[in-house]
Order: C-alpha cells, then structure tokens, then sequence
C-alpha cells in the first residue's frame, strides 16, 4: 500500500499589502520526497501522519509529495500559487499509483488570483486521483471552510484548541479516518452548516473553562469518541479576509448513510448554539497607555500584553511601534521586552557592533500606512541568529529560522528585532536572545490567543489592548467591500 502525504500551510492576511512570496516558503520550509518524511516525522501534521502510518500493522509506503509552508502574511503572489501548485501536482503525477492521498493544509490560503487556494488544490488532486482513491485533509481551526473543499475531500479534520496545541494529535486524527476508510470499510457522510458570522479571535481560547470555546471543543471531542463519528470540527475563520464566502461553520463526519441524519441535526444544533453565544466572542480592550501602566504598576511578576493587531500568527507586519511608545516612558524595575521585525535595522545595528550607540529609527518600515517610526537612542547589546525549536501555540518540536537578529537596549526596554516574520510570542525567540521572558517586568506579545499556552499560568495579568495594525480585534470597523452581507459582526443578523 502507498500513502501520498503532504503540506500546503499558510494564514493569509488580505489587509497586509506585503505579498507572500516563493521566497517566504523557502525561508520557512520547502521541501519535497523523502525530505518530508525525514525532518518532520516528530512536528506537526505531518508528524501525525508519518506516526500514525508507521504505527499500522501493516505500515504503507509513505511517498513525500511536497512541503509548502509559509509564516502568516499577506495573500500569495499569483506566480508563486502557480508554482505550488504546479509542483504538488507534478510531484503527485510523478508517485505513480497511490491508494490514499493525507494532505496538511490551513484553511485560510489566499492567492492574489484565487480566493480559495486549498479548495483549488483539493479539487485538482480529486480530479488527478479519481473518485475512489481516499482524500483526506487537516485544517487549522481557523480554516475559511468552502463547499468546495467538502466536496473534493472525504474527510476534514480540523484543529480543536485556541491555543493550537493539538497539532500534531490533528494529524493522528487525520491518518485514523483515512485508515478507518482504508481497512474499515467507513463510508464517510458529512453535515457542513455555514454561518453568517466571523469570530475574533481573541475570545476563541478554547482552553479556558470560563469561555463558551472551552464547552464547544468538550463536545466536539466527546462526538469524536463515537466510533460512528470520523471527525467534527467548529472553523471560526481567519477574520482578516476580506473575500468572498467568509464564514465561520461547522462541519461533522459520520460513518454510512444510517448516521446521515444524526450529522445532520448534530451540526446545525451546534450551529445554532455557537450562533446563539455569537456575542460572548466579542473582545474586551484596553487602551495601549492604560495596559502599560498597569503594568509599571504591578511591583512584581509578569504582565504580558497582546498586541493583537500586529499579531505575526494572524499575517501582520510585526513593525508596529503603538507599544513600545509606551513602553519607554517608564523606568522599568525588571526588562520590559518587545520585538520588531526590521531586517534593516538588524543590518545597521551589526553594521555598527556590539556596544555601539546611536539614535535607531525604528519601526513602520513595512506597514507605514498603519504604524509610525520611532526614533530612539539604543545600544546594541546581542547579535544572533534567531534559530529555535517551537514548542507550545502553533508546533511541537518545530524549527524556526527567523534570521539575523539583534537586541537594542533603551534602559532597561529590551527590543529584539528580527530580519524575518515568525513567533513573535514565543518565549524560545527571547530566549535564544540571551533574555528570560518569565522574568521580566512586561512582554509585549505579537498574538491574539496562542500565546496563552506559554504565558497564562506564568503571569500575573495579561491585558489585549487596542492598537493599529494589519490584524485588529475590532475588524468589523473596517470597510471590507467583497464578504458577503449580512455577516456579523459587521451586521446585526436576525
């Protein structure tokens, strides 16, 4: 028997105008063959994958398609999402005869040429695969599901927790019903229901038990543990995407016609709930200068700030300034630590060398529409490459690159900037920089959920603040002109 698996991963951001490029996927990861199987056997999806068929009593031929992942960014330029696609599907052709395709994919990939990049991708590979030979794909939770990509695949399997900590367990749970439809016989029905609704994602931390998520993610789990259920999942959308069919939905995956009904009633009841509880996702903000001096006046432990709307996991620029212009009117007892992305100030910063001082203009050199420079007399106190193993929000046991990096010092201010986007929350990111991030007396973290896993049981408060950017908490302010109307919470739908 020969499995076909592979990845496609990107979170687009229509609101960032930095286009993602063929050069973004190889600084992030693109590999093909037995590469896949060899560097991402213990991370991710594709670890789910490659453990789970390892595991069968019968272990199939795993054959490596391709690799493409990019960090979260604006849409992908038309001639790389050719590209893509033209190479997963020429890598496809060139494996010869399958018996069953797995592929890891986002959910909320968009093209400048193609609204619905995975939707395109799973509709060619049916189309190269025939009818018969099983399809089965992941999804992040906040997938932009489309009828086409239920169409085109027999089983999605999406992530069940904000913050996604159940990655890897996603592709288990992905290569269990493809191994259900390959040796069980499952014959797979689904129930899609979109809703007119797009959920911030700030409120969608499903690990907290206080958040209506937290029930909702209980009782996906608890209809998985069914052995007629193959998969349910609740996709509360990217909401930085101004593209036709935004939506949240809910999608459910039983076994045979006789349970067609019982997915059926199952998905629009939850529909109806989540819809019902639609207010309960709404943010609670604050403003930038009352977060940060809440945190100057919390004496000891940790006060961790999101900057949500320069979230680099949500697609934004990660240049924004909004904070760390707070940050420096204050005398910090421990470290206050904020990142930049600023690949040349990295450049001039080691340019000069270790020790050197000078007035740094910082910030907005990516997203001057929305952020401000700053200048600012810092030194230059480390140079590093920002090389580490991610563990927690997003990854196990993922390596990430982000380039030459610095950290400029401004009293006791700490500025790690970076020459490429990526976890701009990870405690493993200040720690290759020399810094203890549960430490510190305030940690500014680019993320507007994820980086509760590190940080909620290791601060003393956190605050999600209102600021500029290309990922704001409250989108429906925005002028979006191509998602379909009514959609909350742009509007108040009956």
């Amino acid at each position: 028997m020969r499995i076909a698996i592979g990845q496609l991963w990107q979170e687009s951001n229509t609101l960032n105008t930095l286009p993602t490029t063929l050069a973004d996927y190889e600084a992030f990861g693109l590999y093909e063959g037995a590469e896949i199987l060899e560097r991402f056997a213990e991370t991710n999806e594709l670890g789910g994958f490659i453990q789970s068929l390892r595991a069968w009593p019968e272990p199939p031929e795993i054959v490596g398609l391709m690799r493409f992942a990019a960090w979260p960014s604006g849409p992908v330029d038309a001639g790389t999402f050719n590209i893509i696609m033209n190479r997963m599907m020429e890598k496809l052709q060139l494996a010869g005869p399958i018996d069953a395709v797995l592929l890891a994919l986002h959910g909320s990939m968009v093209a400048e040429c193609e609204t619905d990049v995975e939707g395109h991708l799973l509709h060619r590979v049916r189309k190269h695969i025939g009818p018969k030979i099983p399809l089965v794909a992941t999804l992040d939770l906040h997938a932009n599901i489309t009828q086409r990509m239920v169409d085109a695949a027999d089983v999605l399997t999406l992530y069940h927790t904000a913050p996604h900590v159940d990655v890897m367990g996603t592709g288990k749970r992905g290569a269990e019903a493809l191994r259900r439809i390959l040796f069980d016989g499952a014959k797979p029905v689904s129930a899609f229901r979109k809703l007119p609704m797009v959920v911030p994602a700030e409120r969608a931390n499903t690990q907290n038990p206080e958040n209506f998520s937290y029930g909702v993610r209980k009782t996906l789990q608890a209809w998985e543990r069914n052995h007629h259920v193959l998969s349910a999942g609740l996709a509360t959308v990217q909401p930085w995407l101004d593209i036709p069919d935004l939506g949240s939905a809910v999608l459910v995956y039983c076994d045979g016609a006789a349970w067609k009904s019982w997915a059926d009633e199952s998905c629009a009841n939850l529909a109806n709930e989540v819809w019902n509880h639609r207010r309960d996702y709404l943010p609670e903000l604050v403003d930038s200068a009352d977060a940060v001096r809440a945190a100057h006046e919390q004496v000891d432990g940790l006060t961790v700030i999101s900057d949500s709307a320069d979230a680099t996991t949500s697609g934004s620029t990660g240049d924004s300034t909004a904070l760390l212009s707070e940050l420096i009117k204050y005398d910090w007892p421990h470290p206050a630590l904020v990142t930049l992305v600023g690949p040349e100030t990295v450049a001039e910063a080691e340019r000069r060398g270790i020790g050197a001082e000078w007035s740094a203009s910082l910030g907005a050199t990516r997203n001057p529409r929305d952020f401000k420079p700053i200048t600012l007399p810092v030194r230059v106190v480390n140079a590093f490459d920002a090389k580490f193993i991610l563990s927690g929000h997003l990854a196990e046991k993922l390596p990430i690159d982000m380039g030459r990096s610095v950290v400029l010092t401004h009293k006791n201010v700490h500025i790690v900037v970076t020459s490429r986007t990526g976890p701009h929350f990870a405690p493993q990111l200040f720690q290759t920089a020399g810094l203890d991030p549960f430490a510190a007396s305030v940690l500014i973290a680019k993320s507007p959920c994820g980086f509760r896993a590190a940080y909620a049981d290791r601060a003393k408060q956190i605050f999600v603040v209102r600021a500029p950017g290309c990922a704001p908490s409250d989108f429906w302010k925005l002028p979006f002109t191509r998602i379909p109307r009514p959609l909350w919470p742009w509007d108040d739908v009956v």
